[in-house]
């Protein structure tokens, strides 16, 4: 990944998504989904504005099958919102950048 965009896996998941003191963003994603790499820029550009204040990362659902099945991931993309080691919000599909702030706005206040 690049910049301020973690890569989560199956491997650090627990640690990195789970375990953080932050809110952490999971784009749930695959290389072969149109939609996923719509969504990329916007991804990053979420991840530079929050960057100190949340968690911004991709799991790939291909390479880490095990956290996506564990997450009920059925569609991608899928975005989810951890605090406190428990989901606060889902969304599913192509959305845009002030959805994604309206929801991590609410986590970090």
């Amino acid at each position: 990944m690049a910049g301020n965009v973690l890569e989560f896996t199956d491997g650090n998941f627990q640690a990195e998504v789970l375990g953080s003191d932050k809110p952490v963003m999971v784009d749930f994603w695959a290389e072969w989904c149109g939609p996923c790499k719509m969504m990329l820029p916007t991804i990053t550009k979420v991840a530079d504005s929050y960057a100190g204040r949340v968690k911004v990362g991709k799991l790939n659902t291909d390479d880490s099958q095990q956290t996506a099945a564990k997450f009920g991931i059925t569609a991608i993309p899928t975005v989810i919102l951890f605090k406190g080691g428990q989901e606060v919000s889902r969304m599913v599909g192509l959305k845009q950048e002030r959805d994604f702030a309206a929801a991590l706005d609410s986590l970090t206040k």
